[in-house]
């Protein structure tokens, strides 16, 4: 059975989001300026693309819900991990994104702080 287009399918396409755009300098710098741009972007043109075959194939399905999308806009880990996001991800392309905005050690720790009031069971970050 496919999912409804916009349904909550995994994980996967968030972590996919924040997978290829913190491993291109170019998007990261457009993610950090245009958020809103680049997610509406990213959704359009990537996230069906099929990135392990050799020709370009796409799917039709995928597509972020409309709380998944407003979280990428606003730059929210905190509820990007409730969601389900794997957390070195978000961690990761948010250093790339503020860390030079602040002091040593300062954002991660910043992020940290954002997330003290989760406990334990953490959101399942399997894919």
């Amino acid at each position: 059975m496919v999912p409804e287009r916009g349904a909550p399918v995994s994980r996967y396409l968030l972590d996919k989001f924040l997978f290829t755009i913190d491993r291109d300098p170019e998007l990261v710098e457009r993610y950090r300026e245009d958020p809103a741009g680049t997610v509406t972007w990213w959704e359009a043109e990537m996230a069906n693309r099929l990135l392990s075959c050799t020709a370009p194939e796409q799917s039709t399905w995928q597509a972020f819900t409309d709380a998944e999308r407003a979280a990428l806009v606003g730059h929210d880990h905190v509820t990007l991990f409730e969601m389900g996001a794997h957390p070195f991800l978000t961690l990761t392309l948010f250093i790339a994104l503020f860390e030079r905005d602040h002091g040593p050690m300062e954002y991660q720790t910043a992020y940290a702080r954002a997330m003290q009031h989760l406990t334990l069971p953490y959101p399942d970050i399997t894919t």
